[in-house]
């Protein structure tokens, strides 16, 4: 719902209850009654709308309306004539998020207190709207909470670091080095992770090479800045190494390491005794008898704090954003790339990036694997990568620098990775060569192996060194911290209605209207896929939580709400003849999605059905067949049907929306007969079981001033005196089914 009610905020005249408002008085004298009144007697002979509902045939059907909560609590007039036509209320703002929850994270709801004591001295129900939504967010509140961190740096706290002083820079890496001895041979076949922390005078890249004597293994390397920075390496060997060589013969100056770990895969002992340096003991620490330098254990002062700041979006692959990864598959390309299946992942239940190779290619790179981030690295800037790959048949692949997916840079980049059958993590860390400079995508040639291969890729990271006096929250650290937002949020409304809102929008307008990753559904909305002002304004979770915020949002529901609460998905345009209503048919694919793991239980789906009827007969045609369309869709989901928000305007012949003001009767009548179409359809095609209820949006026409359809014929009374319309009578026909 892209609006506010402020229909029902203007205080209409209710000058009679439960009739039409016309005078009817006899007069004293005889005149001809104009055409326009003698038109509308007919509206007296109706009853309320909540008396043409059967309720034998509908016994858990509810026909609400939208109200403005302030209003409705004064038990006034507008009170007790929506109680009388209806069975249920929703409130427009109130119950949102920006609506309680105060800049500073404090949350009032005494409002949603006095609407729900309102309703209940009615005995008439509330639709609850809504607990999730990205827009009416108090962004000011959200996005501190998840704001860069402040690092306060104390000049004066020193600990002890291993100092290395080298005279010169040498020709060869192995003219400088150091080394541990293990105190056992490693394991092959079995993952050792590396982490430190390491700085130097001036930045540099460290070669490790882990040793048995005899064979060494070469191609791992070490980035290190001109700042303190965290390092990891992870890697399998395939010989019984005893020795870890740290070779850095191309340096000169002043190197430093500290908090040093290597750990075997299920361990965390590591095999490095005294790593942090707290103790001056160099046990196991060694250098070779020719090197004509000393390293000791001394005291440094704390440096400015640094960090890795991952730049791929989506990197575990789970979402549909794709903004990061694009493919060249046998020659076509770049493209978007594909994500797999669900199972295809490294977990063996998520997805991964496939990407097809054919048979005979002509060249290396005729089928290639792009990963775009948006930054363009500099000389000098330290980087890390990881990934985690396998394919259906062994082969190898070699990188690339590139600008843009298929702009070619430069011959290298992050090394060569070896794929097998079994899924393996592949790292790479280093420095931007001056060859490099400019790149912002690493360019993978899949076609070195010339037969037809699948190629998977899954946890992609692709990290840049940062240096600051804030740091920014992790992904990890900021899903943690909205979860408990949205944890507060709703344990506080569930506490606020005090289990008298029994159905809830428990996620409001998830979809966006486009397929960006062409997996044939639409893609979730985000920041990333809407008009500038949209991103600014707006608040997406999904941005942060991922696609499974929805299933967030429903167990927070489940959690702290009664037991017999019904949850649904509510979205805009599921009627739309535009797309074929392929928004509904996407969102029916999500939910299916999101109750796929057992546990997520989503009762039912919300349609708007913000509509307008068209006097081009062809136009109306196609709206009507796709509203049947919707409801035969809604109906084979086996779930509960709300229409959560039905109002109509008119558009006259050439596309332009009617004011009512310049309403003719003809028009009038014909939105009449377009609400009996839309209301007896639904009971004609939902099946009983399935029929939650209709919410009219807007009971009265909208003012001039609304933002919401201002100024257009949206009631079935009108906007003044609350006189009724012929979409009364329409409405009311609807639902005896005439």
């Amino acid at each position: 719902m892209k609006h506010t009610i402020n229909v029902l905020g203007v205080i209409f005249l209710w000058l009679v209850i439960a009739s039409s408002c016309v005078d009817d008085t006899r007069l004293l004298f005889d005149v001809e009654k104009p055409a326009s009144v003698a038109g509308m007697e007919y509206l007296n002979d109706y009853d309320a709308l909540k008396i043409y509902v059967d309720r034998s045939a509908n016994p858990g059907f509810k026909l609400g309306a939208g109200v403005t909560a302030s209003e409705y609590s004064k038990q006034g007039m507008m009170y007790r004539l929506i109680n009388s036509d209806f069975d249920e209320i929703t409130a427009g703002n109130a119950m949102k998020y920006s609506s309680v929850v105060k800049d500073d994270g404090s949350m009032d709801f005494s409002q949603v207190i006095q609407f729900v004591g309102a309703a209940k001295a009615a005995n008439t129900s509330i639709y609850g709207h809504t607990l999730v939504w990205h827009a009416q967010q108090n962004n000011k509140f959200l996005n501190g909470i998840i704001a860069d961190k402040d690092i306060v740096i104390d000049p004066d706290d020193a600990n002890n670091s291993l100092h290395i002083k080298t005279l010169e820079a040498k020709a060869n890496t192995w003219d400088w080095q150091i080394y541990y001895d293990l105190p056992a041979a490693l394991a092959p076949g079995v993952e050792y992770t590396l982490s430190m922390r390491v700085s130097a005078s001036a930045a540099f890249t460290m070669d490790f090479w882990p040793t048995d004597g005899s064979k060494v293994k070469y191609g791992l390397t070490i980035p290190v800045g001109a700042t303190w920075s965290d390092v990891t390496i992870k890697w399998t060997p395939d010989f019984a190494a005893n020795r870890l060589q740290f070779c850095f013969g191309k340096f000169g100056g002043d190197l430093f390491f500290d908090d040093i770990s290597f750990t075997a895969a299920g361990s965390e002992e590591s095999l490095i005794a005294n790593g942090s340096f707290d103790d001056e003991i160099l046990t196991g620490w060694g250098k070779p008898g020719w090197h004509a330098y000393t390293f000791l254990v001394e005291p440094v002062a704390a440096g400015p704090a640094t960090w890795w700041k991952n730049l791929v979006s989506n990197s575990d692959v789970e979402g549909s954003d794709l903004s990061s990864f694009f493919a060249t598959e046998k020659t076509v390309g770049p493209k978007a790339a594909t994500i797999g299946a669900a199972g295809t992942g490294a977990d063996g239940v998520g997805k991964a990036i496939v990407v097809q190779s054919g048979d005979n290619p002509v060249n290396s790179w005729d089928t290639q694997f792009f990963v775009k981030v948006p930054h363009v690295f500099m000389t000098g800037e330290a980087y890390r990568f990881s990934m985690k790959i396998r394919a259906d048949k062994p082969a190898t692949a070699s990188s690339q620098a590139h600008k843009e997916p298929g702009q070619y840079l430069h011959w290298s980049m992050v090394g060569s990775p070896a794929f097998t059958t079994e899924w393996k993590e592949y790292t790479n860390t280093g420095i931007i060569a001056g060859s490099q400079e400019g790149m912002s995508t690493i360019a993978f040639n899949l076609s070195e192996f010339k037969e037809a291969n699948n190629y998977y890729f899954d946890d992609i990271y692709f990290e840049i060194e940062e240096t600051g006096n804030k740091i920014p929250l992790t992904p990890e650290e900021k899903a943690d911290t909205l979860t408990w937002a949205m944890d507060r949020w709703i344990a506080g409304m569930m506490e606020a209605t005090d289990g008298y809102v029994l159905a809830w929008d428990v996620v409001n307008e998830p979809l966006s209207g486009a397929d960006g990753n062409g997996d044939g559904r639409y893609d979730l909305q985000s920041a990333n896929n809407v008009p500038e002002a949209d991103a600014k304004n707006n608040f997406y979770w999904q941005d942060y939580l991922g696609e499974n915020y929805v299933r967030t949002a429903v167990e927070l529901a489940r959690t702290h709400g009664p037991a017999n609460m019904k949850l649904f998905v509510n979205d805009y345009n599921l009627e739309s003849d535009w797309d074929d209503n392929q928004k509904l048919k996407s969102l029916i694919r999500w939910i299916e999605q999101w109750e796929a793991d057992g546990v997520t239980v989503i009762d039912g789906i919300g349609t708007q059905m913000h509509v307008s009827y068209h006097a081009n007969p062809t136009t109306q045609a196609s709206k009507e067949e796709h509203i049947i369309q919707m409801y035969e869709l809604l109906a084979e989901s086996g779930k509960l049907v709300k229409i959560t928000e039905l109002d109509m305007g008119f558009v006259n012949e050439n596309g332009t929306s009617v004011k009512t003001e310049e309403m003719t009767e003809a028009q009038h009548k014909a939105m009449a007969a377009f609400y009996q179409f839309i209301v007896s359809k639904y009971f004609e095609i939902i099946p009983a079981s399935q029929r939650y209820g209709i919410t009219h949006w807007c009971p009265t026409d909208s003012p001039e001033t609304s933002s919401w359809r201002g100024g257009e014929p949206v009631g079935l009374w009108t906007e003044g005196g609350f006189y009724r319309k012929h979409t009364y009578a329409g409405f009311a026909d609807g639902l005896s089914q005439k």
